[in-house]
This record gives structure tokens, C-alpha cells and sequence, in this order.
């Protein structure tokens, strides 16, 4: 993360909590799970990598309303101005996430197609698994080959309940607690 100054809060999510951080200009940078963490433990990492996170529930504000309006059912889709940080190759792949509409999913071999890198399933798998916006960037919609859930930095558990909130057919787990 290039920029100097960033503000975080941790807020509870039906998943929950939920650590969030965001530049000077409220572009969201990171959604990190504190489940099994505690929040302070990720903030000590991002400051680690040289970022000065000031607590600023009010610079984030927009994040958790529009994933508190998610989780509620009133929205499908993110209006945030996004900066994850990767190679290229990882943001191609977390572009191609967010064509992903709601109630659906894609197979890591469907988003490497979509980038144009037809033979590049397990690397997509690898981008997927370093996406810093989960949820956001949804990349709990990515699936195995043979529809089997795969790899979550939530967990599985939080993968099914996400896929179930958002209307999937197949018994993923239970919908989330709203």
C-alpha cells in the first residue's frame, strides 16, 4: 500500500468481525475477517507494511453501510471506488470477480477465460486467494470445477452461508444471521 495515512475501523458483520481500511480520499483498500484474529492483530500488520492507520469509524462509514446493506438484502451490488493492491495479473482477476453478478457463480476456469488466460486456472486460484476486498470483491462466487466449495479466507462456513444468503440453490450451510 503506497499511501501514507489510512484510516480503519473494525465493525460486526454477520460473518463477524470485519476490519476495513481506506485512504485519504475513502477508497477502500482492504476488508480483512477478524474471525480468529483479533482486529488489532490485522491493523498491526497493515502498519507493519508501513501504513499510519489512524481509527476513523466516520472515514469508513460508507463501507460498512453498504455491506451492512448487503447483508440486509438491500443491496446486490457495491458502489465503492476500489484500490486493491497486486500485480496485474491478480487485478485482472479481481476485476473479472466483480463481473460476477449476485446469485451466481463462476469456476476459477470460467474467470480465466474471462481474462484471456484459458490454461491459467490454478493462478487465478492463487489471485482469488489474495483478493484484500472479500465480499466487496466477490470472490466467494469462484467455485471448484465441479461446483464444490473451494478455498475462503472467511471459511467455508462463511463461504456457504454468503452463496445461500444471496440465493443459491444448492445446500451450501445456512443463510447469515441478519
Amino acid at each position: 500500500m503506497p499511501r501514507t495515512t489510512c484510516y480503519t475501523s473494525t465493525f460486526n458483520s454477520p460473518c463477524g468481525p470485519l476490519v476495513c481500511v481506506v485512504d485519504e480520499a475513502g477508497v477502500v483498500l482492504r476488508v480483512e475477517f477478524a474471525k480468529g484474529r483479533r482486529p488489532s492483530e490485522i491493523r498491526n500488520e497493515l502498519a507493519r507494511a508501513g501504513v499510519r492507520l489512524v481509527e476513523d469509524p466516520g472515514r469508513t462509514r460508507v463501507v460498512r453501510d453498504q455491506l451492512q446493506d448487503y447483508f440486509s438484502g438491500r443491496r446486490r451490488r457495491f458502489g465503492l471506488e476500489l484500490a486493491p493492491q497486486g500485480t496485474a495479473f491478480q487485478r485482472s482477476v479481481w476485476r473479472a470477480l466483480q463481473d460476477i453478478p449476485f446469485g451466481e457463480t463462476r469456476t476459477y476456469a470460467d474467470i480465466a477465460r474471462a481474462i484471456g488466460r484459458p490454461r491459467a486456472s490454478r493462478a487465478v486460484g492463487r489471485a482469488t486467494g489474495a483478493n484484500p476486498i472479500p465480499i466487496v470483491i466477490p470472490c466467494h462466487r469462484v467455485v471448484g470445477s465441479d461446483g464444490s466449495l473451494v478455498g475462503f479466507g472467511g471459511g467455508l462456513d462463511v463461504k456457504a452461508a454468503l452463496l445461500a444468503h444471496e440465493g443459491q440453490r444448492r445446500s451450501y450451510g445456512l443463510p447469515l444471521p441478519v
